[in-house]
């Protein structure tokens, strides 16, 4: 099975870590990616800019608006990803733990669901 593991920051947090702590960080997550690629349990994962980059696109009817920023209320941001291969929720979970920025913020662990065209 496949899963999405969300990670999110804290608002509250983000800026206060050191260039060495995020240094750290950072060595830490290519670790973490190496350990998967050889576990065969990668499939995908990429890091965000930060939400001040982000737009937001909301389509009602015919109008389509698009809004610069992050305005979908919460004090935590989405800050990457990853999309991992495990046999099970359980497994996914363990996997989803060893990501270094669980220790700074959280992670959400999440089944993908595939769709197919009804025939």
């Amino acid at each position: 099975m496949r899963f999405l593991c969300l990670i999110y920051n804290s608002a509250d947090t983000d800026g206060t870590l050191t260039p060495r702590e995020t240094d750290e960080i950072v060595r830490a997550h290519f670790a973490f990616d190496e350990d998967l690629r050889r576990e065969g349990t990668m499939i995908h994962t990429h890091a965000l800019e930060p939400p001040e980059s982000a737009t937001v696109i909301r389509v009602r009817g015919a109008t389509v608006s698009a809004t610069d920023g992050p305005f979908i209320e919460t004090k935590e941001h989405l800050a990457g990803f990853y999309v991992i291969e495990a046999s099970d929720l359980a497994a996914a979970t363990e996997i989803a733990a060893r990501i270094p920025s669980a220790h700074v913020g959280a992670i959400e662990v999440r089944p993908i669901r595939i769709l197919t065209l009804p025939e």
